[in-house]
Parts: C-alpha cells; structure tokens; sequence
C-alpha cells in the first residue's frame, strides 16, 4: 500500500509525530469509536485491509459485513452533523508547529468563521487542524473534528468539542463534503490536495453546487496553480475556465470575503 510500509508490518521505530514526539506502544491507537494501546494496537488500517488485492479469498464472506460498517460510519457521521448548520472546513499540515506564522492566520480565519455564524471543521488533529478548531472555540463558535484511523494515530486535538473517528478515508470525504459550505485550504501536503482536488473534481462534474475554495498563501500555492495554467490546460486536459473555481488569498480578511462574497 506504500514504499515504506507493508500492509503486515508496522517499522520496527516508530517515526516521529506532527509534534516531533516517538509513537509508542503506550499511545492510543483510535480504531473508530474503539481506542487501543500496546499489543493491541493493529498493524493495519481498516483501510488497508479493505483495499488490499492479495491475501487469503475470505473477502468473498467478509465484505457483505464490511458493508454494514461502512454504513454504521455514514450512520454515525450523518447523526452528529445533522444539525451542525453552515460550516466551512480547514484543511492545512498536521506538521504546522504553533509558533508558525501559518498556525495564527489559520486561528484568525476561524475566529472570523465564527463571527459570520459558521462552524469550523477539521480533521481534528494537530497543526493548521487544531488551530482551526482552536480559533472556532475560542470565538464561542462550534468546533468539529473528523478524525481518521491512521498507523500512528495522534488522536482529536483538545479543541474539538464535536469529534467523529472514521476507519474509511472515503466515508470520512463524504462527510467532509456534506456538511461544508466551503473549504479553506491553508499550505499543506498529501491530504491537504486530497481533499481540495476532490472538491474541484466534484465541483467541476456539477456533482456539488459550487461553492467557495479558497487557497491561502499566494506564494505556496503559486508554484501548483501556474503548473496547471500552463502544462495541464495546455495539454488540454481541463477548461480554460477550471481554475476559477479556486481563489488565491494571503490575509485572513481577504479569505473572509470570499466566503462572504459566495454566500451573498
């Protein structure tokens, strides 16, 4: 499933935290709603096992199950946000320390959220994540995680006041996509374009109505967008007009009149 890691073995050393600390077998592994800690720790994903392609043919009487899981997640994250209301999702590095700069414009695009009566989501981790739910709760606004099962698993971050542990990344999207108005996208790596490509692809597909993407941080982001202006349009690949659908900000007020704007 990667280069570094086996879908039946962890590394013997576990790599470093967002936070610089070593995981342990005394750190919670969060499987769900269920935590695990020591010889109980998994050495696979849910995720994993569901998509791998080798292994025993047991699938064939396992997945109807599986099925029914994936539908409790569904259950489960649909219930907790039924009544959320207007929310816009931050999106941004785990490995984002609280003394960058990037860490305090993400508490003030938050704060701002709230101010404008939205809740605030994030992945519910560390980061640009927990300084997303950080500003959202100490404005008195809501603040949401949607926290995934990973290897080393960090847990929610203690800004979270509505937390939901996913096991499937894709139930997790769904969610993410269902209950936000927008997505703010402060600089950020795998999983941060993850989720900002498959809000263009559902976008640009009319799958979603369209609605606010903003980038924030001209000169991360510049490098990405002028790639896609020039080599992938002209290779004709997407429309001229596909990168309208994401606005590039440097301030917390200029990313705050971008949602406002779209929601007028």
């Amino acid at each position: 499933m990667t280069d570094d890691l086996t879908t039946d073995q962890l590394p013997a050393v576990a790599p470093e935290t967002a936070s610089g600390a070593r995981a342990g077998d005394d750190q919670h592994y969060r499987k769900g709603p269920v935590t695990l800690r020591g010889a109980l720790r998994p050495r696979r994903t849910t995720d994993q096992k569901l998509l791998e392609s080798t292994g025993p043919a047991d699938w064939v009487h396992t997945d109807p199950w599986r099925v029914l899981r994936i539908q409790s997640e569904f259950v489960e994250g649909f219930g907790a946000l039924a009544e959320l209301g207007p929310a816009i999702s931050i999106f941004g590095s785990a490995r984002t320390a609280p003394t960058d700069p990037n860490y305090a414009l993400a508490e003030e695009i938050a704060r701002k959220l709230v101010e404008l009566d939205y809740a605030v989501i994030t992945g519910g981790g560390p980061g640009i994540m927990e300084a997303g739910n950080k500003g959202a709760k100490e404005a008195g606004g809501v603040s949401v995680g949607l926290g995934i099962e990973l290897p080393f698993e960090q847990g929610m971050n203690p800004y979270v006041d509505l937390g939901v542990d996913f096991r499937y990344f894709f139930a997790r999207k769904t969610v993410f996509v269902k209950y936000s108005s927008g997505f703010v996208a402060m600089p950020g790596g795998f999983g941060t374009f993850d989720e900002l490509f498959e809000a263009l692809c559902l976008i640009q597909t009319h799958k979603i109505l369209k609605f606010p993407l903003v980038l924030v941080d001209s000169h991360y982001w510049g490098g990405l967008l002028e790639w896609i202006r020039t080599t992938v349009a002209d290779y004709g690949t997407i429309s001229p007009g596909d990168l309208d659908l994401v606005q590039v900000v440097d301030t917390a007020d200029e990313a705050i009149e971008v949602i406002r704007a779209a929601r007028s």
